[in-house]
């Protein structure tokens, strides 16, 4: 099953229970694949009892629909300190934040970055590598995660939003 059907099926399921499906991963494997979906909760904090119950109605959906054919761990987890960015909305409600990128093709012959995302433009994603501006096209990062902040800090100044 690709990614985006997995996105697909277990969306709607999440949305039901008043949480957001932040993004999943998926680690197939010989003997036992990992699917971890990482889950969020608008406006507080995401609770255990948010994860037993996505657990319980993800787990009843892949038993039904059957879209994994190997055996398989699923794990439901919060987005954490270090929060994965999946998509460019996920980068837009944090411009002025530090992430950390790592892209498929490199560069100007880098694969990672870290540093404050400046903008986003629909699917661009400008961060500040040492001092200059670094676009990013969405569909190269392979993976991404905020630089876990102290809560209630502030965004460094001269961010600005685009979409």
């Amino acid at each position: 099953m690709k990614h985006d059907d997995l996105d697909n099926l277990l969306k709607p399921v999440i949305g039901a229970l008043g949480l957001e499906l932040l993004g999943l991963e998926f680690a197939p494997h010989r003997t036992n694949a990992l699917l971890r979906i990482y889950i969020d909760a608008p406006g507080r904090t995401v609770t255990i009892e948010d994860c037993e119950a996505v657990s319980r109605e993800v787990s009843a959906t892949l038993d039904v629909n059957d879209p994994i054919k190997s055996h398989y761990t699923l794990e439901v987890s919060s987005p954490g300190i270090d929060r994965p960015l999946f998509a460019p909305e996920h980068f837009a409600r944090i411009v002025g934040h530090e992430a950390k990128v790592q892209v498929n093709v490199p560069i100007d012959g880098r694969r990672r970055f870290q540093g404050p995302v400046r903008a986003v433009e629909g699917t661009r994603i400008t961060l500040e590598q040492d001092g200059n501006a670094v676009a990013i096209e969405h569909g190269n990062i392979q993976k991404a995660n905020l630089i876990g902040e102290i809560a209630g800090r502030q965004p460094k100044k001269g961010t600005r939003h685009g979409r």
